[in-house]
Order: structure tokens, then C-alpha cells, then sequence
């Protein structure tokens, strides 16, 4: 099976005034369709600059970053967001939802983006809020939703494009956890059942256990090799 996602020699070098400061250094991985990849590693190691440039939103300082074969380093500003849009949800630890718009609302935004009409919106927004169980708080504004809910609403937003990659970085920091425990069932369940790849950053090795496979980076490098094995 070919990898979703092809780094070689990838590298990230952010200039600090006079100072360069390397983020990541001669990186290379394969990440593979349903895929649950999990990146730890202490903060400045460099874990959320690669989730950032496997998903588009930065771009690397040298190397190759290929997904679904794509070479992002060769798409202009406008091309790399329709292609975000088309191709990545995003999960973030801070839910990042409209406050003055409903759960349906804030779920449909990214197909506001499309040409679908309202009837094909309000199908995948219904399904895409079926999939992490808040289909009876779609008229809720995120005031009237716990912590929790309101993570599973960002979920559905990320899903309702129905992207090939989803990535999260720290999406259980602000929550308890039992609304934890149902935020990373439903990711573990996206890559094992639906096909999706997974890749989430996060600190906690209770939630990188739900993943199939984590890799730790320390000072922009592998600290040691990926595991692969499957968690129970």
C-alpha cells in the first residue's frame, strides 16, 4: 500500500532575528491510509511544526512533504488552501467554534466553500453530527454545550468534507476525562472503521495509546524508532 504521506530530508528553520532556530532536522516518514499516527515529544520539539506542514498550513525550509502523492511545496497560497479545504480536518486543542452560531452552523462553514447546495449541506452536516452523537444539539449555540460536546462538534466539522487526513494537536487538553475518553474513541474509531489516517499530537501517553503507531521527537529529530504496534 502506498503512503498517504512521504517525507524525505524535510527539514523546518525559523529565523529569530540573527538567530536560526531549528525546529525540524533531516526528517523522514511514511504514514500510511488509516493510519492513527500519534506525535509526542516535550514542547519546542518540533511535533506541531510537522503536523502543520503535513496538513498545509506551514511549509518547510527544505526537503519534500508529497500527500496523496502531492507535492505541497509546489502549490501557490490560493491552490494550498483549496486543497486544505478539500483534502484535511482540523481538530485543535481551543474548539475554535463561532459562538453566535449553532452546531449545525459552525459545522456547515466548511462547505460554504463548495458549490453543494443547501439540501447536499444539510445532509453531510445531519450525518457528520450523527457520526459523534450530537445530532439532537444541532440548534445549540456552543454556550449551551459542555466542553466535551463542543470538541465533538469541531470533530464534525473537520469530517464533514470528508477529508483523507485528519489531523489534531492536543484535542483532549481542555477537556475531563471522560469527554477524553469519547473524543479519542471517536478518532480511534475514524481510522479504524471509516479509513481514515489519523495524526495527533499530544503530551499524555493515555491518549497516544489509542493510536496504532507513535513516534517521539526531540529537538526536531526522531528520539527513537516509531512503534507500530497495535494497542489494545
Amino acid at each position: 500500500m502506498n503512503p498517504i504521506v512521504e517525507i524525505r530530508n524535510l527539514s523546518k528553520v525559523y529565523s529569530q532575528g540573527e538567530i536560526q532556530v531549528t525546529a525540524l532536522d533531516d526528517i523522514h516518514l511514511d504514514i500510511h491510509p488509516s493510519d492513527f499516527l500519534t506525535l509526542m515529544g516535550p514542547s519546542g520539539s518540533g511535533k506541531s511544526t510537522l503536523l502543520h506542514i503535513i496538513a498545509g498550513i506551514d511549509r518547510q525550509s527544505s526537503g519534500i512533504c508529497k500527500v496523496q502523492g502531492i507535492d505541497l511545496l509546489g502549490l501557490n497560497e490560493s491552490a494550498l488552501a483549496d486543497w486544505r479545504n478539500q483534502n484535511v480536518g482540523f481538530i485543535f486543542q481551543s474548539f475554535n467554534l463561532i459562538p453566535v452560531l449553532s452546531a449545525f452552523e459552525n459545522v456547515e462553514l466548511p462547505l460554504l466553500l463548495t458549490r453543494l447546495g443547501r439540501p447536499e449541506r444539510r445532509k453531510l452536516v445531519q450525518t457528520a453530527l450523527e457520526l459523534v452523537g450530537l445530532e439532537d444539539r444541532a440548534g445549540h449555540l456552543p454556550k449551551q454545550l459542555s466542553g466535551g460536546q463542543e470538541q465533538r462538534v469541531a470533530i464534525a466539522r473537520a469530517l464533514v468534507t470528508d477529508p483523507a487526513l485528519v489531523v489534531a494537536d492536543e484535542p483532549t487538553g481542555n477537556l475531563d476525562s471522560e469527554s477524553a475518553q469519547q473524543v479519542l474513541e471517536i478518532l480511534q474509531s475514524l481510522s479504524r472503521d471509516a479509513g481514515k489516517t489519523v495524526i495527533m499530537v499530544t503530551h499524555d501517553p493515555r491518549a497516544a495509546a489509542f493510536g496504532n503507531r507513535t513516534i517521539h521527537l526531540e529537538k526536531g529529530r526522531f528520539a527513537e524508532p516509531s512503534t507500530s504496534e497495535a494497542k489494545a
